[in-house]
C-alpha cells in the first residue's frame, strides 16, 4: 500500500518508529515531514499529507502530532478524507470497516511505540465492509461534503 506519512514537531518523537513499522509491514512510505523539532502548523502538514490520498497518489495517510486531535480536525476538513483518531486498535480498524476512513491520526504524547504498531496493523489491515448499511451511511457523508461545498460556492 502507498502511505503518506506526516508529522508536526510534537509528533517527531514517534514518527521514525511509525515509518519503520510501515516499512516493515511492506508499505511504500512518502514522508511529508517535518524533520526537526522547530514548530510547524499541523494544518499545513495535514493538508500536504492528505493531498496524495485525495488525488489517488497514496492509498492512506498516517498523521502523527502531539495528541492527534488537531490532525483529525484538519484532515476531516479536506474533501475526500475521512480520518480516525487511532489511539486504540478497535477504532483503528472499525473506522475503516464502517466509515471507510482513509487516514489515521496518532498522538505521540499519548501512545507509545507498541500501541502505535498495533493501531497501524489494525488500520492498514482493515477493509471497508461495504454492506448495505455502511454504504448508505458513507454515501450520506459524501452528500454532507457536497452540500458543504455547494454552500461555500453559493456564499462566495
Amino acid at each position: 500500500m502507498r502511505i503518506a506519512l506526516g508529522n508536526d514537531h510534537a509528533g517527531l518523537a514517534l514518527k521514525d518508529h511509525v515509518r519503520k513499522v510501515l516499512e516493515e509491514l511492506g508499505h511504500e512510505v512518502t514522508d511529508f515531514g517535518t524533520h526537526d523539532d522547530q514548530p510547524v502548523d499541523f494544518p499545513d502538514i495535514t493538508r500536504a499529507t492528505c493531498e496524495p490520498v485525495r488525488t489517488g497518489r497514496a492509498d492512506r495517510a498516517v498523521l502523527v502530532c502531539g495528541t492527534g486531535v488537531g490532525a483529525v480536525i484538519a484532515a476531516n476538513k479536506i474533501p475526500g478524507i475521512r480520518c480516525v483518531l487511532g489511539h486504540d486498535t478497535y477504532s483503528a480498524h472499525q473506522g475503516v470497516e464502517h466509515d471507510d476512513t482513509n487516514a489515521i491520526a496518532m498522538g505521540a504524547w499519548l501512545i507509545g511505540p507498541a500501541l502505535a504498531r498495533e493501531a497501524l496493523v489494525a488500520f492498514l489491515g482493515a477493509r471497508f465492509d461495504n454492506d448495505e448499511a455502511t454504504a448508505r451511511r458513507v454515501a450520506k457523508l459524501h452528500e454532507m461534503e457536497r452540500d458543504a461545498a455547494a454552500e461555500l460556492t453559493r456564499s462566495a
